[in-house]
């Protein structure tokens, strides 16, 4: 991408935040790798239901069998009781952590840590990871290149209708979405996306944290998020697996 498009789209997204009513970011790299662009003021979080991608890859890879039906739950409609079976299959806490921190370690993720116990006590383990927006980038572009990850991808493709929210409304998008208040209750919402562009694809990660701190508004971000992706996506860089 041209230095110049790429300030031009910095410029674009930067005015089209200053009239939402919540932080937001958005991070974009091409599939099969590439350099990692980050945009708006939200960088950074806990992931939240969007670790269940890494953790669906991690299960089908140590039980392809038995995992199945438990994937499905987890991604098509975030299912935690799934999730938390997924997490068991790979074994102690410590094991489960490290299996699920291998995955994104082969998705160029090599910084980003997975808790073994719950940091809150109500909450997943895994689903507490702090997450960058540029780091679960790096990790999205290369998602579709991972052993397992088609498979997750295809079950991203068919989220259930309540689910089809954000970055799942660009056709043919394969997204997981993530959201959960803080300690005082405010929202973060926010998804990660492989995305058909031109003769490849690319990946999209969106967060937001409204100003109301509600769900509902920080969906309605993340729909104004998605719009404005749909309109540059041409000028957004897109790839293909290496073969």
């Amino acid at each position: 991408m041209a230095v110049d498009e790429s300030r031009s789209l910095a410029s674009s997204f930067a005015s089209y935040a200053e009239s939402l009513r919540g932080t937001v970011g958005l991070a974009y790299a091409p599939v099969g790798g590439g350099r990692v662009v980050t945009l708006g003021e939200w960088i950074d979080g806990v992931a939240w239901s969007t670790s269940k991608v890494p953790l669906a890859i991690a299960a089908l890879r140590a039980a392809p069998v038995v995992a199945k039906s438990s994937v499905a739950l987890a991604i098509t409609r975030s299912d935690n009781a799934a999730a938390e079976q997924l997490w068991s299959m790979l074994g102690p806490p410590a094991a489960a952590a490290a299996a699920v921190a291998g995955v994104l370690s082969e998705g160029g993720d090599t910084v980003t840590r997975v808790p073994s116990r719950r940091i809150r006590p109500e909450y997943t383990a895994f689903g507490q990871t702090e997450w960058s927006t540029t780091r679960q980038a790096l990790f999205t572009a290369h998602l579709p290149c991972l052993e397992a990850g088609p498979d997750v991808l295809a079950l991203m493709r068919t989220l259930d209708p309540e689910q089809q929210w954000g970055l799942a409304r660009l056709p043919g998008a394969a997204v997981k979405g993530g959201w959960g208040p803080d300690e005082k209750g405010a929202h973060l919402v926010r998804q990660l996306g492989v995305i058909p562009n031109g003769a490849g694809w690319t990946a999209v990660v969106v967060g937001a944290r409204p100003q109301s701190g509600t769900f509902a508004d920080g969906i309605a971000l993340l729909d104004g998020l998605t719009e404005w992706v749909g309109g540059h996506l041409r000028q957004l860089p897109s790839g293909r697996c290496p073969r």
